[in-house]
C-alpha cells in the first residue's frame, strides 16, 4: 500500500524514537508521529513520505494510552523546548534508560545481557518541573506589533509567546512582564532577524538555587550612549523583584544565531551571582564538610542547569572516581571546574583542561575562593593539552574524568588516554549516542565497562546525562582507533 501526502491513516503507537516520536506501523511501514506517546491509538495526517518511512500529524487520538497524561503547559505542542510532556514522568525514565541501553548495543556493540549486568537504574526527580537555573527567552513582536518573549517553535525562529515555562522558575514570568512592559511603554524596539534592525534581542535569566540570588542580562543590537531607552525607569521596577542581584546588557551587533555579546556591561548590581552544590557519598551522606563548594556565574560562565541533578550527577562521579587522597586526577572539557573541584577534596592532585579561556579563569577564581590548593587548570583543547603534558612532560593520571560536548570526545584524546593507562576513566555523557561509540573505543583499547548510569538532568525532553566507569584490565600499545564521527546523529539542546 502507498501512501502519499494528506493521507489519514489510523496507527498504533508501539515504539518512540530517540528524539520522541512516536513509531506506530501499518502493514510493516513505519510512520513517525510527533505528541504521540507510546499506546496511543490515534488518527493522524501523513504530512511527508520517504521510501522506507513516513512521517504523520496527531489529529485525534482514538484510544489514549495508558501513559499519556494531560500537560501542565499550553504551548507543549508548539513550542520545542518539551518534547514528551504528554507522557507520563515515570514511562518517560523508562523511555531514557532504554535509549541509553539501546545505543550501548547498537553503537557500542555491547551484547544485550551484558548491558542488563551493568547499568544501573536511572536517577529521575521528586519533581520534574522548575529545575532549570538559566533560560534565554529570544525576544520578538506579535501581529499586532506589541512586544512578545518566549521560545522558539520546534526547528524554526518563529516566537511562541510564553512568559511562563514550567522548566525554569517562577520569578522569569515576572522578569519578562516588567521588560515588555517597559518595551511597549518607551517604544523600545524588538530585534528583527530579517532586517537586522530593532534593539531587544534576547533576555537571558539565571538563578542560584541555594543564594537565591537573580541576574539579568538584557542582549541588545547596539549602543548608542544609553543602552536602553528609559533605562533608569527600567531598573527601579526590577531591582524591587526579591533576589534581584545582577543586571547587565550584553551587546551583539551580529547577524549570528549565537545569543551572547562579545561585550558584557554590568548596569546594576553585582557583576557575579553564586550558588553552591554539595554532593554526597553514594547519594546519602556529605562528603565534603560545611557548606559545600560554591560557584561565582556570570552571564557567560557555563554552569550545569539543573541544580537538583548536579548534586547527584556528581555524587556518582565521585563515587565512581573511587579516590582515596593518594591519586592524580585529570578533569578533561572542565568548564568551569565544577567537578574538578569536588574531585580534589578526595584527590591527591587535579588537573583541569578546558579551551575556553574564561571558563578556566572562572575555574582558578572557584578554587581560590573555596581555599582548594591542589587543583591546577590549562587552556586548551583536551586533545592536545593532553597528548602535551603527556609526552613532553611525562604527566601521568590515575584517573581521568571526562565530560565532553555533544559531539564526544575527540580522537587523538581517546588515543592519549589510552596511552596514559590510567586505572580508572569517569565518562560523563549529554548523549548517549557519542558515548557509546567511545565506550567501544576504550574497551577495544584494554578497558572493561563496570557500571553505566543515566541521570535525568533535563526532565519533559528527550535529552538525558549518563554516566559510566571503565577500569583498565590490560596495557595496550598504540592501537588503530576506529572513529565515525558521521554514524552518530546529532541532536541539539533546545535550551543550551
Amino acid at each position: 500500500m502507498e501512501f502519499k501526502k494528506n493521507d489519514i491513516v489510523t496507527v498504533t503507537i508501539e515504539d518512540i524514537s530517540s528524539e520522541g516520536e512516536g513509531i506506530g506501523k501499518v502493514n510493516g511501514y513505519p510512520f513517525f508521529v510527533k505528541d504521540a506517546v507510546i499506546g496511543d491509538k490515534a488518527k493522524i495526517r501523513v504530512t511527508k513520505v520517504k521510501k522506507n518511512y513516513s512521517f504523520g500529524r496527531l489529529e485525534e487520538v482514538l484510544e489514549p494510552s495508558p501513559y499519556r497524561v494531560e500537560p501542565v503547559c499550553v504551548y507543549h505542542k508548539q513550542c520545542g523546548g518539551c518534547q514528551i510532556q504528554a507522557m507520563s514522568y515515570e514511562r518517560q525514565l523508562i523511555f531514557k534508560q532504554d535509549k541509553i541501553k539501546n545505543n550501548l548495543i547498537r553503537i557500542g556493540g555491547f551484547k544485550p545481557e551484558f548491558v542488563d549486568r551493568i547499568m544501573e537504574p536511572i536517577v529521575g526527580m521528586e519533581n520534574p518541573f522548575r529545575y532549570r537555573n538559566k533560560a534565554q527567552y529570544p525576544i520578538g513582536c506579535d501581529k499586532e506589533g506589541n512586544p512578545v518573549a518566549g521560545f522558539y517553535a520546534g526547528r524554526t525562529h518563529s516566537i511562541i509567546a510564553n512568559t511562563n515555562c514550567y522548566l525554569g522558575v517562577e520569578e522569569n514570568k515576572e522578569i519578562l512582564e516588567v521588560i515588555l512592559e517597559h518595551m511597549k511603554n518607551y517604544h523600545v524596539s524588538a530585534y528583527d532577524e530579517a532586517t537586522g534592525k530593532g534593539l531587544m534581542r534576547h533576555v537571558l535569566i539565571r538563578k542560584g538555587f541555594t543564594s537565591k540570588e537573580i541576574m539579568v542580562c538584557l542582549v541588545i543590537n547596539w549602543y548608542k550612549g544609553e543602552y536602553i531607552p528609559s533605562q533608569e525607569k527600567l531598573l527601579e521596577v526590577l531591582t524591587r523583584i526579591p533576589g534581584m542581584a545582577s543586571i547587565s546588557v550584553s551587546i551583539n551587533t551580529e547577524n549570528t544565531n549565537v545569543i551572547m555579546g562579545r561585550e558584557v556591561h554590568t548596569i546594576w548590581g553585582k557583576e557575579r551571582i553564586t550558588d553552591t552544590i554539595h554532593v554526597r557519598d553514594t547519594l546519602h551522606e556529605f562528603v565534603l564538610t560545611g557548606a559545600g563548594i560554591t560557584f561565582s556565574i556570570s552571564p557567560l560562565s557555563f554552569y550545569q542547569v539543573n541544580p537538583v541533578q548536579t548534586e547527584k550527577l556528581y555524587s556518582l562521579a565521585l563515587d565512581y572516581a573511587g579516590l582515596t587522597g593518594e591519586e592524580t586526577v585529570w578533569d578533561l572539557y572542565c568548564g568551569i571546574g565544577t567537578i574538578s573541584l569536588f574531585l580534589a577534596g578526595k584527590a591527591k592532585q587535579v588537573y583541569g583542561v578546558e579551551i575556553v579561556p574564561q571558563a578556566i579563569e572562572d575555574a582558578k577564581e572557584n578554587a581560590a575562593n573555596n581555599g582548594i590548593t591542589n587543583a591546577q587548570f590549562f587552556v586548551g583543547k583536551a586533545e592536545e593539552v593532553l597528548p602535551e603534558k603527556y609526552e613532553k612532560e611525562g604527566v601521568f593520571a590515575d584517573v581521568i574524568v571526562v565530560d565532553p560536548p555533544r559531539k564526544g570526545c575527540d580522537s587523538a584524546c581517546l588515543e592519549t588516554m589510552l596511552k596514559m593507562q590510567p586505572e580508572r576513566i569517569v565518562y560523563v555523557s549529554c548523549d548517549s549516542a557519542t558515548l557509546a561509540r567511545d565506550l567501544k573505543i576504550l574497551c577495544e583499547g584494554g578497558y572493561e565497562l563496570k557500571k553505566v548510569r543515566g541521570v535525568d538532568q533535563f526532565s519533559m525532553t528527550v535529552h538525558t546525562e549518563a554516566i559510566s566507569l571503565l577500569t583498565k584490565i590490560s596495557a595496550t600499545g598504540k592501537k588503530k582507533i576506529s572513529y565515525r564521527e558521521e554514524e552518530i546523529a546529532d541532536c541539539g539542546c533546545i535550551y543550551g
